[in-house]
């Protein structure tokens, strides 16, 4: 709708985790990284958490797509809340086992068997589950014991959990003391500060084909997008594509600071407390991220 009025050849801020968008900040980079290795390696056990909204689903796609790059076969549980039969059943399924009529005992021998057959192959198996701090304790204890299938070197399947914070605190509990000690590598994901809330606006719009960002959205309606979405992700795509729409609506060439703060009314995003506003930032501030944006 808006894209012609603002010469766009996408929309720029679609919510959907599409990996052409990722914005490789220093800690997506790391954490992506440290994922990858964490399989390639063959470490066992990793976990992701991060705060809702600060791009842990997107990094996950930005893996799966390393992941088929380098032949690594994967199980993606994207919906956890299943019973432990479900969820044995559905990874076992996902890997293309036969689940028709089979038993928890049965389930668990294919997954032995088809688990050494790809490691005399040289090859790595993965299961990846998102919203990780939906599973409940039963499953998690499930997941420990798939940890056992390894040969004296090294696990045969390896194992990423992704979740909000909650998801430190159940694996912090007395009854998963085993599931925790078994984890080789952790990254979490937090809010974008200032300078990469702007350059994570201003790279979309460029990656959408705009030619002029700052022109578009100026410093301080960024300083506004970064204040009412508190640096998350997702909240900045909703400000900045609900600001393209009414943007388009008003016939405006340019998003202001008022638009931004409608919307975050509207979403009802301002009745979270916010970090300091726009307008009380220091002006050295805002001069460093201007300069920053201009190197």
């Amino acid at each position: 709708m808006y894209k012609s009025f603002y010469s766009l050849k996408r929309n720029p801020f679609e919510i959907t985790p599409d990996p052409f968008f990722l914005f490789s900040t220093k800690q997506h980079n790391e954490a992506l990284a440290s994922l990858y290795y964490g399989v390639k390696r063959r470490k066992g056990f990793v976990v992701l958490t991060g705060e809702v909204g600060t791009g842990k689903t997107l990094l996950v796609s930005c893996l799966l797509q390393l992941l088929s790059n380098a032949k690594v076969t994967y199980a993606y549980v994207f919906n956890p809340r299943l019973s432990a039969s479900d969820f044995l059943h559905y990874i076992a399924g996902d890997f293309g086992l036969s689940t028709a009529g089979k038993t928890k005992g049965d389930l668990l021998l294919d997954l032995s068997n088809f688990l050494i057959a790809r490691h005399k192959q040289g090859l790595t198996t993965v299961l990846i589950v998102d919203e990780a701090h939906h599973l409940s304790s039963d499953v998690l204890e499930e997941i420990r014991l798939l940890t056992n299938l390894e040969t004296p070197q090294e696990k045969l399947l390896q194992i990423l959990l992704v979740g909000q914070q909650e998801l430190d605190g159940k694996l912090d509990t007395i009854e998963l003391r085993q599931l925790k000690q078994r984890i080789v590598l952790r990254s979490q994901l937090k809010p974008l500060d200032i300078d990469e809330t702007c350059r994570y606006v201003y790279r979309r719009l460029e990656l959408a084909g705009c030619a002029n960002p700052s022109q578009l959205m100026p410093l301080e309606t960024i300083l506004e997008v970064h204040r009412q979405s508190r640096g998350l992700p997702r909240l900045i795509n909703i400000l900045c594509e609900n600001a393209l729409i009414q943007g388009y609506g008003r016939e405006s060439r340019v998003i202001t600071p008022d638009i931004i703060e409608e919307i975050a009314t509207e979403f009802r995003l301002n009745v979270v407390k916010p970090t300091p506003s726009a307008g009380t930032l220091q002006a050295g501030q805002a001069a460093r991220v201007a300069n920053t944006l201009s190197d």
